[in-house]
């Protein structure tokens, strides 16, 4: 707020909309014009106007502002920030994981960001062959709900134990009733518990762009039992963090409560430490590009129409890639280490890249990958590669979004391809190898997937809203520092608030300004 003086009376105004033509009026008494401003009250001076009649008069003036405020105000969600740690490269950590609050008093857990997969689930107390360290040198913690006071066991009449059935085989304990899951993954490891609902604390940035805790009941699985890949103690953590669409994931639960907006985002660190940012909100970029979602399937699955090398789209039948009911069609997972190509198009990808790099480097064959031995440690020789989907959205892929650097041979570099190929399911699956330092947007409110190259250790611009009216700037290389407590408050978030509705005014006041003094000088 800012007093300007007319006709000799400092009147308060408040610098909103309005403020454009206050400002334009003082700058006559600037420049010394005889023009003077009267301002009289609309009301009487012995203030004894009940609010309510301001209120109602208010709403014959502007019922439209009014009415938006409010709409604005009651479903406004904040920004939910996590902090992200790990890497895509396989042969260090191949995997990305957060830190996540759950309980009365609040514990910390460390979970696998993983979009391919709905529900967050922790490690339980009665785990049989849960891992009781990891290699990842983070702590290993078992949630008990017998020790929170906030911890209520979901039954199989629940309602929300009906929306288990969409995101994994749920069935009902004989002896307790109590409702159970059971999930399988990809690479052959599972997991098998109990449904229960508690709080968990969340750090958020609100209009105000101050930081802030929140804290919201949602259900997650208690595992009790692991197999596979999770019971390996080298990679090891307490659980995975499924950011699937179905009705128990965590930000179907939140965004239906208000708690956040319908809509996260992601931007992994691909080189050294590894990180990022993992936010409930969309980041706005102005290169982003967006397809569609395809609609009722259990995944993010786009449309994926061609795949171009140097430019030269590659004879692939385009229905390869397409999603029905035979066929998988083509999938965004974060918690997928490497990428995955449908069988009938990975060989004219990979004959594509090697055809135009033939005469630089050496082709050989390495444990049953495409490798190449170049003279050079980085691979600028190999060509660009364009995923084109549909809306025409592109994907561009560096020589490092689909290439590996493996061991030297005789003291070359030796880059194998990155992608795989499956056989016989005829599905397609980019996973971090091409989603690593680039944002990428869940819109789900909009369903549609955005995308667009960044360097994921500098400030993000995010918003609780697809207008991108209100954002807030988080710096990701503050967010994945210190494991000793996650709350906003305790870490130096570096945070700015920008209102970008007012930037045409102020350029405007900025001007007329310029011009007025421009004329005073002129005058004098």
């Amino acid at each position: 707020m800012r007093g300007f003086f007319l006709a000799g009376m400092p009147v308060t105004v408040t610098i909103a909309g309005a403020a454009v033509a206050v400002l334009l009026q003082t700058a006559f008494v600037i420049c010394a014009f005889p023009t003077i401003l009267t301002l009289e009250r609309a009301f009487p001076t012995n203030h004894l106007v009940e609010l309510n009649e301001l209120r109602y008069k208010d709403s014959f003036r502007h019922p439209r502002i009014l009415q938006q405020q409010h709409q604005q105000s009651s479903s406004a969600a904040s920004v939910v920030v996590f902090p992200v740690q790990g890497t895509y490269d396989p042969y260090r950590v191949g995997l990305y994981f957060t830190r996540v609050q759950l309980g009365s008093p609040p514990k910390e857990y460390y979970v696998q960001i993983d979009t391919g997969s709905d529900v967050l689930w922790v490690s339980c107390s009665s785990c049989d062959g849960c891992p009781r360290s990891s290699g990842l040198e983070i702590p290993i913690q078992f949630y008990d709900p017998s020790t929170s006071s906030t911890a209520s066991l979901i039954s199989c009449s629940d309602r929300r134990c009906s929306l288990g059935t969409q995101s994994s085989d749920s069935g009902c304990s004989n002896s307790n009733h109590q409702c159970s899951y059971t999930f399988q993954y990809g690479d052959g490891s599972g997991t098998s518990g109990y449904y229960v609902s508690d709080l968990i604390h969340l750090d958020t940035i609100a209009g105000d762009s101050k930081p802030s805790n929140a804290s919201a009941s949602i259900v997650f699985g208690c595992s009790t039992s692991q197999t596979g890949d999770l019971t390996k103690p080298d990679r090891a953590i307490d659980g995975i963090f499924g950011f699937g669409q179905q009705g128990l994931s965590v930000i179907a639960q939140l965004s239906s409560q208000g708690v956040a907006p319908d809509a996260f985002s992601h931007c992994l660190v691909g080189n050294g430490g590894g990180g990022g940012i993992l936010v409930l909100g969309q980041i706005i970029e102005p290169t982003m590009v967006y397809t569609p979602l395809i609609q009722s399937q259990p995944h993010y699955n786009i449309d994926l129409l061609s795949i171009s090398v140097n430019g030269q789209p590659l004879s692939i039948d385009p229905s390869l890639f397409a999603t029905s009911g035979n066929r998988g069609g083509t999938i965004i997972d974060c918690g997928t280490t490497l990428s995955y190509l449908a069988e009938e198009a990975y060989d004219p990808f990979v004959d594509a890249i090697t055809q135009s790099v033939s005469q630089f480097v050496r082709p050989i064959t390495s444990k049953g990958d495409q490798c190449y031995v170049i003279s050079s440690s980085t691979p600028e020789i190999f060509p660009t590669v364009s995923l084109n989907f549909a809306g025409g959205a592109s994907m561009i892929l560096r020589p490092q979004d689909y290439l590996l650097q493996q061991n030297s041979v005789g003291g070359a570099s030796l880059w194998c391809i990155g992608f795989q190929k499956i056989r016989g399911q005829g599905i397609t699956i980019l996973g971090d190898l091409v989603l690593k330092d680039r944002i990428v947007v869940y819109d789900l409110g909009g369903q549609r997937i955005g995308w667009a190259n960044y360097d994921c250790t500098s400030s993000a611009n995010v918003s609780t809203s697809s207008s991108g009216g209100r954002s807030e700037y988080v710096n990701a290389g503050q967010i994945g520092g210190s494991s000793s407590g996650s709350s906003l408050q305790n870490n130096p978030y570096k945070l700015i608030l920008i209102v970008v509705a007012f930037v045409p005014h102020i350029l405007v006041i900025a001007v007329f300004f310029l011009v007025k003094l421009y004329m005073c000088i002129d005058i004098g």
